[in-house]
């Protein structure tokens, strides 16, 4: 397609979304200066590049990518590295996660670890061990004191 603003040529996708109830049409009207791409690459290239976005906003939002305080290269790679890598992890540990916690998120994996930390690190005070049946249900009822989405507890509070 030639416009009369753009002096080089451009691969343009125009995707028409049509609302079977309504009849409502939508539009999206997906650019490329590549002109050697085909439809079905350009569309897969967008869908990409919003994965892509999702996984910076997850890294900023939960795993502190805009919070470290440096400007010296090596440290910046690595907290940037780091904060994506753990929205890699987070991301397949909430698949075994919403096995037995369907509506749960981020914020919601991060409480059950954190819960579960504190659980053992106060086991280690006590001078014998309790029972494993009561740790797994102590566990339990901490790890979901912090979560977003609702959990039942297997023990009631005291």
């Amino acid at each position: 397609m030639l416009h009369e603003c753009f002096a080089d040529p451009l691969n343009v996708v125009i995707l028409v979304k049509t609302n079977l109830e309504s009849g409502v049409r939508a539009h999206a009207v997906l650019f490329s200066s590549d002109l050697k791409l085909t439809h079905d690459t350009l569309i897969h290239y967008y869908r990409l590049r919003f994965q892509i976005e999702f996984n910076f906003r997850d890294a900023k939002q939960f795993w502190g990518m805009e919070d470290f305080m440096t400007i010296k290269e090596t440290p910046v790679t690595n907290a940037v590295n780091l904060s994506l890598f753990m929205v890699n992890l987070s991301h397949r540990q909430l698949a075994d996660f919403r096995r037995s916690h369907p509506d749960a998120g981020v914020l919601d994996l991060k409480a059950f670890f954190r819960g579960r930390r504190y659980v053992h690190a106060t086991i280690e005070l006590l001078p014998e061990p309790p029972n494993p049946n009561i740790i797994a249900a102590i566990l339990h009822y901490v790890a979901s004191m912090g979560a977003i989405h609702s959990t039942q507890a297997l023990i009631t509070q005291p």
